[in-house]
């Protein structure tokens, strides 16, 4: 009995240092230049500023994620992205279910400030999320993200909002003009 009980209190101690060193690791990189492979990060500092004529997106479907900070609050994760028609799009699953609700904030908080700054391959764009609820687009997506990730969502996801799409859009002239989020 007695060892069982030293054993316990041990597991217990080795769980509370990992713990300890999981959130404590979660916070400093808050602070950082971007997410790493784990965490979310700070604002995205790091790399040019693309200033030319609106790409054509379909190179990000060679991407494997791209770097997506909000304005506000100004944090970064790394995303899924895909293109369809020249255009980007990114996305969150699992928007219906508990964990999702939990665990997905930032699709919300782009609704609210729909400014952003992605960086890929380190040139930063700056760019605003438009939702994407419907359309004939969804299904052609769908299926780019298919065959791109472990993802098997489909249009109707997206239309029953389990699956939230973004269009990752030009800023609108008056952010541009004004210099929101420089």
């Amino acid at each position: 009995m007695l060892i069982l009980k030293r054993t316990g209190v041990i597991g217990l101690w080795l769980l509370l240092i990992f713990s300890t060193a999981v959130v404590t690791a979660a916070y400093k990189q808050r602070f950082e230049d971007g997410p790493n492979r784990v965490f979310s990060g700070g604002p995205l500092i790091a790399g040019e500023l693309y200033r030319g004529a609106e790409p054509d997106w379909a190179f990000v479907n060679d991407v494997s994620t791209l770097e997506l900070q909000l304005l506000s609050p100004a944090q970064s994760r790394r995303i899924w992205v895909a293109s369809v028609q020249g255009k980007m799009y990114v996305w969150s699953g699992y928007m219906n279910s508990f964990v999702g609700q939990i665990w997905k904030s930032w699709p919300a908080q782009a609704e609210r400030d729909a400014r952003v700054v992605v960086r890929i391959d380190g040139i930063r764009y700056e760019r605003r999320l438009v939702r994407i609820k419907t359309g004939a687009v969804l299904d052609e997506l769908m299926a780019v993200v298919s065959k791109k990730y472990p993802s098997r969502s489909s249009g109707a996801d997206v239309e029953s909002g389990n699956v939230w799409v973004f269009e990752v859009a030009p800023r609108a002239a008056a952010d541009v003009a004004e210099g929101v989020g420089s």
